[in-house]
């Protein structure tokens, strides 16, 4: 095959070419792990929600950060359906609460809250939620809306 050299004026388009082609044929970057584990965070909490407020507070119970297991709290008859914006999920390696950080990796997502007593809703809002990714399995901060 005959060698092709590039000259004067076609030189800088070749280049260019090259180069978007191969930004084209780049793998996409990777997905941090947080990512799945916070969206089925989110569908469970809401599930249990719809199945009403005894199986919502067991999801509270058992996602809870063993570091802060005294906080959490009886939520009664409301449950809480929580709808993440998860293009603003990000990490928050600077979140204390109380002072004292959580082991494990901290993430934040900006949430939509609702939260219902008998089926009505009773409260909205928009706030922002930890998470924290610990051995794997993510944990939580039980909603306490009296404290």
């Amino acid at each position: 095959m005959p060698r092709t050299v590039a000259r004067g004026r076609f030189r800088p388009i070749v280049l260019i070419g090259a180069s978007v082609l191969a930004t084209a044929c780049a793998a996409p970057p990777e997905e941090p792990a947080a990512v799945g584990l916070v969206e089925r965070y989110f569908a469970e909490n809401n599930a249990a929600a719809r199945s009403g407020p005894a199986a919502q507070q067991e999801f509270f119970r058992r996602t809870q950060h063993p570091d802060f297991t005294d906080l959490n709290c009886d939520l009664g008859d409301i449950t809480v359906q929580l709808d993440a914006a998860m293009s603003t999920l990000r990490p928050d390696p600077g979140y204390a609460p109380d002072g004292l950080p959580p082991r494990g990796e901290i993430w934040v997502v900006g949430v939509e809250v609702t939260t219902r007593t008998a089926g009505t809703v009773t409260g909205h809002q928009i706030g922002s939620q930890h998470l924290v990714v610990l051995d794997g399995r993510l944990r939580g901060f039980a909603p306490c809306p009296n404290g």
